[in-house]
């Protein structure tokens, strides 16, 4: 049986990273079963993928994830706009994009210190069970590092999306994929379909047809 995405079939280059995608997808299953919230920073191209998690991960990826019978008897409740959200509504894989706190980002870069402003973001929302996604192409990015290391603090588990050098973001992690390349774009292409492919198997296991 071919995996699904055939992510290793169309990117046979991946493979080489198998072992710890594979680590990283049990990882964001056991965070969603526990009732965790993941949690994605990276900066520039990174953090367009993480707005990109996070969108794949709220709503239907590849399934509907209509709501239950439960969830849609409460939402009636509310008449014929209820209806219209029993109907529409779809259940979510729980994930905040660290990203987007424009207020909070700008006015903790302007106050304290620029390089914390994830760090800050997860150290306030984390909990032990929770995981989060941290993107750097060169595995370097200070604020990036620096949000590692506060999440950690919080039993936060963490998983790594970086190139082949992993960088210093290879010690710090408890799951680290490497891109094979040392090239920030073509990282970058790797990482989108590594991601997928991550979203596609949380959904797959905790969602039915």
């Amino acid at each position: 049986m071919k995996s699904p995405y055939f992510l290793y079939e169309r990117y046979p280059a991946l493979t080489c990273c198998k072992e710890d995608i594979e680590k990283a997808a049990q990882a964001l299953k056991e965070t969603f079963k526990s009732g965790g919230t993941i949690y994605c920073c990276g900066n520039g191209g990174s953090a367009a993928d993480c707005e990109h998690i996070v969108g794949e991960l709220m709503k239907g990826f590849l399934k509907k994830r209509p709501l239950s019978g439960e969830e849609k008897e409460r939402l009636s409740a509310y008449g014929e706009r209820g209806d219209y959200l029993a109907c529409n509504l779809q259940s979510a894989i729980p994930a905040v994009s660290l990203v987007n706190s424009v207020g909070l980002g700008t006015a903790f870069a302007n106050d304290v210190a620029p390089e914390l402003i994830f760090a800050q973001q997860i150290y306030g929302l984390g909990k032990a069970g929770d995981a989060m996604i941290a993107i750097s192409t060169s595995g370097n990015s200070k604020n990036v590092i620096y949000a590692i290391m506060a999440a950690k603090a919080k039993g936060v588990k963490v998983i790594g999306l970086t190139g082949k050098s992993g960088g210093e973001m290879a010690s710090l992690c408890d799951i680290v994929v490497k891109a094979p390349s040392d090239s920030t774009p073509e990282i970058q292409e790797y990482h989108l379909p590594i991601y997928h492919y991550l979203c596609q198997l949380v959904e797959k296991e905790n969602f039915a047809e």
